[in-house]
């Protein structure tokens, strides 16, 4: 007798997004993977990526077992048993040589897309007892959780744009049709951007870059990589000057108003066309859109946030959704009423500003975490406290974290290094032992991240598709023997946590729509399970004052930070522009993290690794399409092939990120055969927001010459 087909509907992982899908199986077999036309929030839409669920649960080069590095360089399944006691044994050592500051945690992107390493990481590291944590944060969106934080009172207070109601919506620095959202869960977003336009409204994109979503806008304007923050000033002070400000019911929830005119009173729109290449018009007619629409929202994302002055540009777009009434309104900005982390006044793991700071270069901790640009530095430098050991979870920094070959040397320099992951990947092959946890259709699964972000607040359980096979162990099963083995080494208390999915119910029991508060849903993760397609909790509402989390309970309008790299930022506004050549990234549809390569049919097509360069600049330096070229910066150079493309800003250059797989030892089969290099072999360290320490990322000098 044959096996039954079954749907099974979950959501896709493999983005922000989380789109439903409807997966058919007969016994072990997928038979299909298509978009779930019954989920209410992604309404039967899906992207390339998530077909290639099926690569990632077959990919024999998909680790199933732990694996110990020999001394000849070869690799050994081994039990797990002798894997945690390898691992406690050799954490506990270091750390009893050394101290516990000497053993560091990485936690990358993917740990975000599943809940039992959110919920389970603090069993490992409580037991760890290190304080020297990193993660993709800071490579990534820190400078939105700082100004959520600092204005706001809670680090994941993020406002998110309500684009189903809005009028008017300016990106700087997105690309959603390429990243499918991102600190905006949004689901089939091209339709969202075109119902903007169907409805009478407008959107524009501000972008080095004609990106997938400028082709669609109403208006692309080019802009210089870095200069977004004068663009932004200069919006806020046409908002002042033009006397435009309207606070709307926030008015009497505001501290540190009358500070603004004189911080933003140098930074005219004459100064942002001199630095950015945008109009002054055009400048004061965006702060004007802003106030005349009815329902507007400012959105950047990593344009503005991973370059030298990220935290001012997040800052900056809060207050000109503030000072324009678009802050907590229908059709503007509105923060999330998730089924489980709703934020209230006094919640715990608010945030932190530099409580301590990176041993060599002194950055400040955000939130327990220290900048992913000290990494290597504090590994490679020697003296007290210098990293001797790490663990990775899910991640892969050499790929994607600044100048990742001297990364790569300080990985190969530890005394021990264990690795949760999937893959021997550029980061893991340093490993001496890799634990893998099953894949995540052999897991349930709940989007604790991105209910909080997503632009209608929607909950579901995803329930595993498939079962574990025989030994394996789920990434929470890791954690709790991890964490176990190691306290029990140092001989400390430690007790296993129960499986996620209890520590989740008890959360949205005690949650918004919970019976402990009254609410007449009355959620429990049964009731969410008996609803596969997902549960519809309605369209974001104004809630902010009632949840403003800052010591005085009102938005703190300018933070200490603003004011104090404000004369960082008068610096710049002096220098002049050289005629270099900038760098700045680039993000496809059919990629996500670096492991997505190793799918076929997400790596299959045109190639999609190359440099692209605007025709005159390339004639300038006698280049013509595909030729090969040397890219060099401060600190490294690659050789590539150069596409020509009227899409790029003048002066600017771009490269995708996550490639550059031909590395001695990596095990990914697909992966090391695609040509391409590493944007992160370019990108320099010691280019940073010096306020928050994230990553700049784009905007990075170079050179670009025939090879």
């Amino acid at each position: 007798m044959t096996d039954d087909v079954i749907s099974h509907y979950r959501a896709c992982h493999l983005c922000e997004a989380i789109c439903g899908v409807e997966i058919k199986t007969q016994g072990e077999q997928i038979l299909s993977i298509k978009g779930d036309k019954d989920d209410p929030f992604s309404r039967g839409h899906i992207c390339p990526k998530a077909t290639a669920l099926e690569d990632l649960h077959y990919d024999p080069d998909r680790l199933r077992m732990p694996m110990k590095k020999l001394a000849d360089g070869s690799w050994q399944e081994i039990e797990w048993d002798e894997a945690f006691a390898t691992v406690a044994d050799r954490l506990a050592d270091i750390q009893a040589r050394y101290g516990n500051d000497t053993v560091a945690i990485y936690a990358g992107n993917p740990n975000v897309h599943n809940y039992g390493s959110m919920t389970h990481s603090g069993v490992v590291r409580k037991a760890l007892q290190s304080r020297v944590t990193y993660s993709a944060t800071s490579l990534d969106q820190l400078p939105h959780h700082l100004a959520a934080w600092a204005m706001y009172g809670h680090q994941q207070c993020l406002p998110i744009p309500d684009i189903d109601r809005t009028q008017f919506m300016l990106i700087i620095g997105g690309n959603p049709l390429a990243s499918n959202g991102s600190i905006m869960t949004v689901p089939d977003v091209k339709n969202r951007l075109k119902a903007i336009q169907s409805r009478g409204g407008r959107f524009v994109v501000i972008d080095p870059r004609r990106t997938e979503t400028a082709a669609i806008a109403d208006e692309h304007l080019f802009i210089r990589p870095g200069s977004d923050v004068f663009l932004l000033m200069a919006m806020i002070h046409t908002l002042i000057n033009e006397d435009l400000v309207d606070l709307g019911h926030l008015a009497a929830h505001i501290d540190h108003l009358d500070e603004l005119p004189e911080i933003v009173s140098a930074f005219t729109p004459e100064l942002a066309e001199s630095k950015t290449g945008i109009p002054a018009a055009t400048v004061r007619d965006l702060a004007r859109e802003m106030i005349n629409a009815e329902g507007a929202v400012c959105y950047g994302r990593m344009g503005a946030s991973v370059q030298q002055f990220g935290a001012l540009c997040q800052w900056a777009i809060q207050v000109i959704n503030i000072l324009s009434g678009n802050l907590d309104r229908e059709g503007g900005a509105l923060v999330c009423s998730p089924a489980f982390g709703y934020i209230t006044r006094g919640e715990k793991g608010a945030g932190s500003l530099g409580r301590f700071t990176s041993r060599v270069r002194g950055l400040p901790e955000f939130a327990g975490e220290l900048p992913a640009v000290t990494m290597a530095e504090d590994i490679l430098t020697p003296g007290e406290g210098q990293l001797r050991a790490m663990m990775t979870i899910a991640g892969n920094p050499v790929l994607s974290a600044s100048n990742g070959r001297r990364l790569d040397e300080a990985f190969e320099s530890l005394d021990f290094m264990v690795s949760i992951d999937f893959f021997i990947n550029e980061t893991t092959r340093h490993a001496d032992i890799i634990l893998p946890p099953t894949g995540p259709l052999e897991h349930d699964h709940y989007d604790l991240a991105f209910n909080r972000l997503a632009v209608r607040n929607v909950t579901r359980m995803n329930e595993a598709v498939f079962e574990p096979a025989p030994g394996a162990l789920h990434d929470w099963q890791i954690m709790n023997g991890l964490g176990v083995a190691l306290a029990a080494r140092k001989e400390l208390d430690a007790k296993p946590l129960p499986a996620p999915d209890v520590l989740i119910d008890m959360g949205i029991q005690a949650g918004f729509y919970g019976e402990q508060q009254g609410h007449a849903l009355a959620l429990t993760l049964d009731k969410i399970r008996a609803h596969p397609h997902g549960l519809d909790l309605g369209p974001l509402q104004p809630s902010l004052t009632e949840r403003l989390g800052t010591e005085s309970g009102k938005i703190a309008l300018v933070p200490d930070y603003v004011t104090a790299d404000m004369p960082r930022l008068a610096e710049v506004a002096q220098t002049q522009s050289d005629d270099g050549l900038l760098l700045i990234g680039r993000r496809h549809v059919r990629s996500n993290n670096s492991w997505m390569h190793n799918s076929h049919r997400l790596v299959k097509g045109k190639p999609r690794w190359k440099l692209f360069m605007h025709p005159q600049d390339m004639a300038e330096r006698n280049l013509s399409d595909d030729d090969t070229v040397e890219i060099r910066s401060r600190v490294g150079s690659v050789v590539t092939q150069v596409t020509a493309t009227d899409d790029m800003m003048l002066g600017v250059v771009c490269l995708p990120h996550g490639w550059g797989h031909q590395r001695s030892g990596v095990k990914l089969s697909v992966a090391s055969q695609q040509a391409g290099v590493s944007i992160n072999d370019l990108t320099d360290d010691q280019f940073v927001d010096e306020v928050s320490g994230n990553a700049a990322l784009n905007g990075v000098p170079v050179t670009v010459t025939a090879a």
